[in-house]
């Protein structure tokens, strides 16, 4: 585990991060579970001539503040992300799941004003710093995934170490087939989504910010979406688990969202703020060596043979002009042992139960062959 450990710390420190001399990082990190990697990681960003701090945060307690900020409090949230976007270079967020509902008693109202709070700020930090996004492997993770402990490490350390130069190689083809796409039609069980991409850049992602990664996105144009998606992995987010998410769009906005559970906290949440009912992200997932959903976005959005469609704020580097302080990645998976599926690029059918079938994508297939 040790020297997984030190791969995974030379890709952050080398490849993601690109750490130089008087670089500032600051480590965030949420259980002294996470010290191994810590530590491996501060020796190293030290080692290159990096400046590095770090930040320890309590879920629960975080939680607790959570529900009780005021305005005031507020104010003080805001200034402290703005020292840190001001002060620091690159970001590590190392979270370390315990609880998907730690912060359920947390009344929305309270949590969107916060949100909104920091939305430039956070916009800065997105698309401004460099960043890395992981999860130290827990006994939670390792429950949702059904593994014993010990497994679901060697797997979480064996998907985040993965050579993410000759995931970047393979990606480039659809890439280019993507930038020349107009028309995206999407068709599963539940789901007939249509929506233009033309002109919107198209982004590999291979381990420069998310770690595990694997994925290729774009946006839709913001008005183009109508028809309806069925998701059919758990969606998570702010202190609840959705499932069987469906959502319809007319002329981009979602008129209609519905879920097995509880309604009108899905529709609080796309009440947030008027670009909530917008989308800002459609993304395929990529990663050879996930396979299936364990209600951590981190790790399912990167699912091979899922796609994922994100109400929310756009990146960027992938701008349709849609702002919103949430960003919901929510997975559709169309293998067919989930129900199947077909993409559809400019009506020619690209992606069939989450196998590539044109010829020049076809290596992109990986173990699924």
């Amino acid at each position: 585990m040790q020297e997984k450990i030190e791969t995974l710390c030379d890709t952050i420190t080398n490849y993601s991060l690109k750490i130089q001399n008087g670089d500032r990082v600051l480590i965030t990190y949420y259980s002294s579970e996470c010290h191994p990697l810590v530590k491996e990681l501060i020796n190293r960003i030290t080692d290159i001539g990096g400046v590095c701090f770090t930040k320890l945060v309590d879920e629960e307690i975080n939680a607790l503040l959570s529900s009780k900020t005021n305005d005031k409090r507020i104010e003080c949230h805001r200034k402290l992300r703005e020292f840190e976007v001001d002060n620091y270079d690159c970001f590590v967020n190392i979270c370390y799941n315990t609880n998907d509902y730690v912060n359920s008693n947390v009344d929305a109202e309270i949590r969107n004003k916060i949100l909104l709070s920091t939305t430039d700020i956070d916009a800065i930090r997105t698309n401004e710093r460099r960043w890395v996004l992981l999860n130290y492997p827990s006994h939670l993770d390792a429950y949702k995934a059904h593994m014993t402990n010990d497994t679901f490490k060697e797997f979480a350390f064996d998907v985040m170490t993965i050579n993410y130069q000759e995931m970047y190689e393979r990606l480039l083809p659809l890439k280019e087939l993507m930038e020349k796409t107009d028309e995206v039609r999407i068709v599963s069980p539940g789901t007939d989504l249509t929506f233009s991409i033309k002109d919107i850049p198209v982004i590999p992602c291979c381990g420069e910010s998310n770690i595990p990664d694997g994925e290729i996105f774009t946006a839709p144009i913001k008005t183009s979406v109508n028809g309806t998606i069925k998701y059919n992995t758990p969606s998570p987010y702010q202190g609840n688990v959705y499932n069987d998410v469906t959502l319809t769009f007319k002329d981009g906005k979602i008129i209609e969202a519905t879920c097995s559970g509880d309604n009108d906290a899905l529709n609080k949440i796309f009440d947030t703020d008027d670009g909530a009912r917008y989308v800002g992200e459609f993304s395929l997932g990529l990663n050879p060596k996930i396979l299936n959903p364990m209600g951590d976005i981190l790790f399912d959005e990167k699912i091979i043979g899922s796609i994922h469609f994100t109400p929310g704020k756009c990146y960027d580097d992938a701008d349709n002009g849609n702002t919103s302080a949430i960003h919901w990645d929510m997975v559709l998976i169309q293998r067919k042992e989930y129900g199947g599926g077909e993409i559809y690029f400019d009506h020619t059918l690209i992606r069939k139960d989450g196998l590539f079938v044109l010829p020049e994508l076809k290596h992109l297939n990986y173990n699924l062959l």
